[in-house]
C-alpha cells in the first residue's frame, strides 16, 4: 500500500514563479536598455538644443561685422547673448579672429586645427565648454579673406537638461513597467486557470469516475489532456479485466468447483470398486476442463494487460507459428503428430509482441484440435498488404450465421460445450484488437474451414 509520502509528487519550483522571474528579467533588461537610449537620446537633444543657440549667436556677431579703413570692426549685439542667458550658471567666452589668426576681440580662444569644423568640445579656465565657430568672408578693396566667429559656453545647462529628460523617459518606463507587470500576472493567471479547470475536475471525482477529463483548455494543454485521458483510459481497462477475471473466476469456477466436491464425496462413500472407477473417471476430466478453464481466464486477462504494458517490435509470423506448434506438442499429450506448417520463404514481420501472437495461435491450433478435422495447418503469409497467421482444418467450424459473435467471451456460439471453456477465440479476438488488426474466420473450400490473425505489416514490407 503506498503511504502519503510516496504518492505526493516532486516539486521542483513554481511554474508561477518561473513565468514571473522570466518576465521581471525580460522587463529589467527592457528597462537597461530604455534607460541607455533614454540618456543616449537626453544627451543628443540637449546637444542639438544647445548648439542651435550657440551658432544663432555666432552668426548674430558674424552678421555684425563690417570694415572700417581696411579693419574689420566688431559691433557685439546685446541679443547674440540674450539667447545664451536661457543657461544663466554657463559661462559664455567669445572671440573673433582675423584671416592670420590674429585676435581681433574677445577671448584668446584656441581654435580647432581642422578647418570647417562648426562645433567643438574644449576647455575653458578648467571647465568644459562647447565652442561654435562661423567663418564670414570679406572680398573688398581694403580687404580681402575671412573672419572667424568663435562662441563658447560651459555645459552644466546641457547636463541638467539630458539628466532631466532621461529622468522623465525612466519615470514614464518605470510606470509603463508597473502596468505591464500587472497585466502579465493577469495574463499568468488567465494562461494557468486551464489547469485549475482539470484540477478542479479531477478532485471532484468519486474514485470510480474514471470517463475522460472533458474540460476546454487551449491548444498548448491539449495534449496534456490527451495524454491524461489516454492515462485514465488505460487504467479503466486494467480495472476492467480485473474486475472481469472477478466476475468470471466467481461466475464460470464455482460450478466446476462444486461438481468436483460433490464427485469426491461420492467418490468418498462408494464402496463398489468400478463406480468408484467411473467417478474417479469423471473428477479426472472435469479437473482438466477446469484446468482448462482457469488457464484461459488468466491467458485472457494476461493479453488484455500486456496490451497495455508491452511494447510492440517487429515480429517475424514464421517464428510464432513454428513456437506456437512447438509449444503445443510440449504441453498436450492427446495432439495429433499431424500439425503441419505452411510457411513462406520471405519474412513475414509485423509490429506485435510475439509473446500475445503465440498465445493467440495456439488457442486456435487447440480449437481446430478439439472441434476440427485433421490435417491442421498453422499458415503464416501476406495477403493484400497485410500480415497473417492463423490454423486451417478440414472440420465444418462455426455456421456463419454465428461468425459475428464468435470472438466474444463465453458464448455458444464460440464452441462452449461441457469440455470447452469458450474463451479460445475471445482470446485471439483480444490479441488482435491489441494490434489494431481483426479476427477473420473463412472457408477456403467447401472442405476446409480456417481462423486466422489479420495485422498490419510493417512499412518496409508492405510493398
Amino acid at each position: 500500500m503506498m503511504t502519503d509520502s510516496a504518492i505526493r509528487p516532486r516539486f521542483s519550483s513554481s511554474l508561477r514563479f518561473r513565468l514571473a522571474a522570466g518576465i521581471i528579467l525580460v522587463l529589467a533588461i527592457g528597462c537597461v536598455a530604455v534607460a541607455f537610449a533614454a540618456f543616449a537620446y537626453g544627451r543628443n537633444a540637449a546637444q542639438q538644443s544647445f548648439d542651435r543657440l550657440l551658432i544663432g549667436a555666432a552668426n548674430q556677431i558674424a552678421g555684425s561685422l563690417w570694415l572700417r579703413d581696411g579693419e574689420v570692426v566688431v559691433d557685439i549685439p546685446v541679443s547674440a547673448f540674450e539667447l545664451l542667458s536661457l543657461a544663466p550658471r554657463d559661462r559664455v567666452v567669445y572671440g573673433v579672429f582675423g584671416d592670420d589668426g590674429t585676435l581681433i576681440t574677445g577671448y584668446d580662444i584656441a581654435a580647432p586645427s581642422v578647418s570647417g569644423s562648426t562645433f567643438f568640445t574644449d576647455s575653458f579656465a578648467g571647465e568644459t565648454a562647447r565652442f561654435a565657430r562661423v567663418t564670414r568672408q570679406f572680398a573688398e578693396r581694403s580687404f580681402f579673406g575671412s573672419v572667424d566667429v568663435i562662441i563658447g559656453q560651459t555645459t552644466e545647462a546641457r547636463r541638467e537638461l539630458a539628466q532631466q529628460i532621461t529622468q522623465n523617459a525612466l519615470i514614464a518606463v518605470a510606470a509603463i513597467g508597473v502596468v505591464m507587470s500587472a497585466l502579465a500576472a493577469l495574463a499568468v493567471q488567465s494562461a494557468l486557470s486551464p489547469l485549475h479547470r482539470i484540477e478542479r475536475d479531477i478532485a471532484a471525482r468519486s474514485s470510480k469516475d474514471l470517463t475522460p477529463v472533458d474540460v476546454n483548455v487551449p491548444q498548448e494543454i491539449s495534449s496534456l489532456v490527451h495524454a491524461l485521458n489516454r492515462f485514465i483510459a488505460r487504467i479503466d481497462r486494467q480495472l476492467h479485466v480485473m474486475r472481469t477475471l472477478i466476475a468470471d473466476a466467481s461466475h464460470q469456477l464455482r460450478t466446476p468447483i462444486a461438481a468436483l466436491r460433490v464427485q469426491a464425496e461420492l467418490a468418498a462413500d462408494e464402496t463398489d470398486r468400478e463406480r468408484t472407477l467411473r467417478i474417479v473417471g469423471r473428477i479426472h476430466e472435469r479437473s482438466r476442463n477446469l484446468s482448462r478453464l482457469t488457464d484461459q481466464l488468466l491467458s485472457h486477462a494476461l493479453i488484455i494487460h500486456r496490451a497495455d504494458t508491452v511494447d510492440l517490435t517487429p515480429v517475424d509470423l514464421r517464428t510464432v507459428a513454428a513456437d506456437a506448434v512447438e509449444e503445443t506438442d510440449q504441453s498436450m499429450s492427446n495432439v495429433d503428430r499431424a500439425i503441419r506448417l505452411a510457411l513462406p520463404e520471405a519474412p513475414v514481420i509485423c509490429n506485435g509482441d510475439a509473446f500475445s501472437l503465440a498465445e493467440a495461435c495456439k488457442n486456435l491450433i487447440n480449437n481446430a484440435l478439439n472441434h476440427g478435422q485433421p490435417p491442421i495447418t498453422v499458415f503464416a503469409r501476406k495477403e493484400d498488404g497485410r500480415a497473417c497467421i492463423g490454423v486451417r482444418d478440414r472440420g465444418t467450424g462455426i455456421p456463419e450465421a454465428m461468425w459475428p459473435n464468435a470472438g466474444s467471451r463465453f458464448t455458444r456460439n464460440a464452441g462452449v460445450s461441457a469440455t470447452s471453456a469458450g474463451l479460445g477465440l475471445a482470446i485471439v479476438n483480444a490479441v488482435c484488437e491489441a494490434h489494431e488488426g481483426k479476427m477473420r474466420i473463412e472457408r477456403p473450400s467447401e472442405t476446409e474451414f480456417e481462423v486466422f490473425l489479420e495485422l498490419p505489416m510493417m512499412p518496409e514490407d508492405a510493398g
